[in-house]
């Protein structure tokens, strides 16, 4: 089957679909024909080689760690969906390689009817991490949570999933995607130099959520302590008593290992029930054929995407 892959690190130049062998569901996964698969920001890190010291990687290196499709192989022990079913979900964190004709997943959900399946392929990555950075921050009703980087894949969900827990949410984002958060409920404001003087205008907040890195000093003040501060995108995180969140190999039941957070799984169905009342959609910035990878990784670099970067097989 063909899969996006690179042998070595580099610029988007060196990802590519190749010819792989079509994988097989373990006990307790399911595979898919996709229909539709995210591309993680993560892994635009990965393959420059930014990450070597942190992320162990082998060539060929297979990409993808969300997708949606329809079941075509159950694993031993799965009883919660059949063949044929339409679901979204996401792969152990060591396999990956959701871009691709098929994919395996090891945690999934029905998909909404009323999510395209672009929208479902680039669910489960930004709902999963939404949810767990949320639960950290322990964020429920009557709270205020600034989202910094609100108009990306996920911080569009984090703001959604962040009101439907009773949350008020001030996104950060360039002005052009202000009307844009205003319509995921969010009330926007622009990042960069005088951050603390606006959000402070706009009354405080309980807790900052960093979908876009580099300004950690500013929401530090801003939240008034770094324990109120969870990033996904700032390395320099640990050396200023933040937490970086991110997550372990997993499946359904295993617990995290070392510094990583568990998988927040029990998202996804939180996911289901949200869409299914029309509180969240997942804002779609472009798709791109399989053989364009590498040109959607460009676009990602940009880090000017409006939501997801979408692959189509």
């Amino acid at each position: 089957m063909r899969a996006v892959l690179f042998n070595e690190y580099g610029p988007p130049a060196v990802v590519h679909v190749g010819e792989v062998e079509a994988p097989h569901p373990g006990p307790g996964e399911i595979r898919i024909a996709v229909r539709a698969t995210g591309l993680s920001p993560g892994e635009t890190a990965i393959r420059s080689g930014k990450l070597r010291d942190m992320v162990p990687t082998t060539f060929p290196y297979r990409t993808g760690f969300d997708a949606a499709g329809v079941v075509d192989e159950l694993g031993a022990g799965v009883s919660d969906c059949a063949l044929g079913d339409e679901v979204f979900g996401m792969t152990t964190m060591t396999a990956r390689g959701a871009n691709a004709e098929h994919a395996v997943l090891a945690a999934w959900a029905p998909k909404p009817r009323t999510w395209s399946w672009e929208e479902a392929g680039g669910a489960a990555g930004s709902v999963e991490t939404a949810t767990r950075v949320l639960d950290r921050l322990e964020v429920g009703a009557g709270h205020t949570v600034l989202v910094q980087g609100a108009a990306g894949g996920v911080g569009a969900v984090a703001v959604q999933m962040a009101i439907a827990r009773g949350a008020a949410v001030i996104g950060t984002a360039g002005e052009r995607n202000h009307d844009f958060l205003r319509s995921l409920g969010a009330t926007p404001t622009t990042y960069g130099p005088g951050l603390v003087e606006r959000i402070h205008a706009l009354g405080g907040v309980d807790a900052v959520f960093d979908c876009a890195g580099g300004a950690l000093p500013d929401l530090i003040t801003i939240a008034g302590s770094p324990s109120r501060v969870v990033t996904i995108a700032d390395f320099t995180a640990a050396a200023r008593g933040v937490h970086m969140s991110h997550s372990a190999p997993t499946d359904k039941t295993a617990t995290a290992v070392g510094t990583a957070d568990p998988l927040a799984v029990h998202g996804l169905e939180i996911a289901v029930a949200l869409a299914r009342e029309g509180r969240l959609r997942v804002p779609v910035a472009a798709t791109f054929p399989l053989t364009e990878a590498a040109a959607a990784h460009e676009l990602s670099e940009t880090r000017h995407a409006r939501g997801k970067i979408i692959l189509l097989p």
